[in-house]
This record gives structure tokens, C-alpha cells and sequence, in this order.
């Protein structure tokens, strides 16, 4: 499914994307089109998009590409898939009772569940918040453990 969204190979394009999707939350999947977790999290987006279209645009990131490690780097992505939000630019994190909030790790389980964090993301973005609560019963939220280089 991942073929159905727009996928992104160059820092160029990703900044670009981010300063031109305005009053609109950007979701940006950071993974592999070969990974399996990520081939079932692009299927839920792609499922998605119409239904999300009003308020939300949907772009995948290839983090084997050379040109976006920068990014990949700076949101400290290891674990794939990886979800970012922005809102007009704006990183926007979710508090999902996991230690790292800028960002969702893992797929989502069902359509219903993302199309419910891009609502919540856009609804408290418009409030003009940054960091907006989860409404994800927690049961459904994906567990990892962070691991910390040279600590």
C-alpha cells in the first residue's frame, strides 16, 4: 500500500512539504517499503487518507535514503515505523503515556485509532497547543523500551 503515498527520498523535499502544508496536521512515516511492520502501518494510512483528508496530509519518509539521515538523526529514529505531526510547521508531540512524546512508535492497530490521533493533533493544534493527550485506550498503544547510546 505503500504506493499510494507520496514518498519522500530528499531532505529538500521534506522541508518542503513541512513549510508548505498550512492549516493542515502533516503526518510523516519515518520506515522501510520493505519492513512488515511498516508495510501494515502504510496500509492503515493509506486506508486513511480520504478519510482524513480535510484536515491532514500523509507523506512517507525512506530512511535508507543517504539525504535524510539529518532528519532521521535529529528525531533520534530507531525504532521503525516512526510517526512525526506537524501542524503549520510546528513539531506537535503526543502524550501517549510512553517515554518519548515527539513521537509514535510502532502501527497503529486499527484505521479508527489514527484517524483519532490526527483528529486530536488537529483539534489542539487549532487551540494552538504543541502537545495534545492521546485519546488511544492504552491497551492499543504500542510498548518498546528506550535504549540510550553511551549513557
Amino acid at each position: 500500500m505503500s504506493y499510494l503515498l507520496k514518498t519522500l527520498t530528499k531532505k529538500e523535499e521534506i522541508d518542503r512539504i513541512i513549510r508548505d502544508t498550512i492549516d493542515k496536521v502533516l503526518v510523516l512515516r519515518f520506515g522501510r517499503c520493505s519492513d512488515d511492520v511498516c508495510l501494515q502501518h502504510d496500509e492503515i494510512l493509506a486506508k486513511s487518507v480520504r478519510d482524513v483528508s480535510k484536515f491532514a496530509k500523509v507523506a512517507l519518509v525512506d530512511v535508507d535514503s543517504e539525504e535524510v539521515q539529518v532528519y532521521v538523526k535529529y528525531f533520534d529514529i530507531s525504532l521503525f515505523p516512526s510517526t512525526i505531526f506537524f501542524f503549520n510547521a510546528h513539531h506537535m508531540k503526543l502524550d501517549s503515556g510512553t517515554a518519548d512524546h515527539t513521537k509514535w512508535v510502532g502501527a497503529f492497530h486499527i484505521k479508527q485509532d489514527f484517524i483519532d490521533v490526527v483528529e486530536a493533533i488537529y483539534r489542539g493544534a487549532m487551540k494552538g497547543k504543541l502537545i495534545v493527550q492521546c485519546p488511544i485506550p492504552p491497551e492499543r498503544i504500542p510498548k518498546y523500551q528506550l535504549l540510550y547510546k553511551d549513557v
